[in-house]
């Protein structure tokens, strides 16, 4: 596959999966607390995100779902540790000293799943979905 359109591919996928998270979020929050919302979450838009690129983007490993699961994982913790970040920012510090009230939440929280991208595409092509069985093999290389 052409890496454009791995990478478009992969965008629209996590468009969906941030959309299955922003509206888990929203239901969870019900419940509980926002910080709390954003970390219950993930593991639903994660689950999503990952069948999906597994079968539409990246191409199996030779380790099989389970080794590129934790793999992606392991990426995606580093990005909800961004993703919370940036949603709390904007959520309670940036958009309320802008005086915006509308949606805080919902609009910090987008913004803080946008955030991760290029480096989320980039970590799972050469670390989650690697072709090659070492861990860090392929992380020079372009495919």
């Amino acid at each position: 596959m052409r890496a454009s359109k791995g990478f478009l591919l992969f965008v629209l996928i996590g468009g969906f999966s941030s959309a299955v998270n922003l509206i888990t979020r929203i239901i969870i929050d019900r419940v509980t607390s926002y910080e709390i919302a954003i970390v219950l979450a993930f593991p639903v838009a994660l689950t999503t995100a990952f069948l999906l690129n597994r079968v539409f983007v990246f191409q199996a490993g030779r380790d099989g779902w389970h080794g590129q699961f934790i793999r992606f994982l392991l990426v995606n913790l580093a990005a909800l540790a961004q993703v919370f970040l940036i949603s709390i920012l904007f959520a309670r510090v940036i958009f309320p000293l802008a005086g915006m009230r509308f949606q805080r939440d919902t609009v910090a929280h987008a913004i803080g799943l946008l955030s991760p991208i290029i480096t989320s595409y980039w970590a799972h092509k050469h670390f989650s979905f690697r072709r090659s069985g070492a861990a860090g093999a392929s992380l020079g290389k372009q495919s």
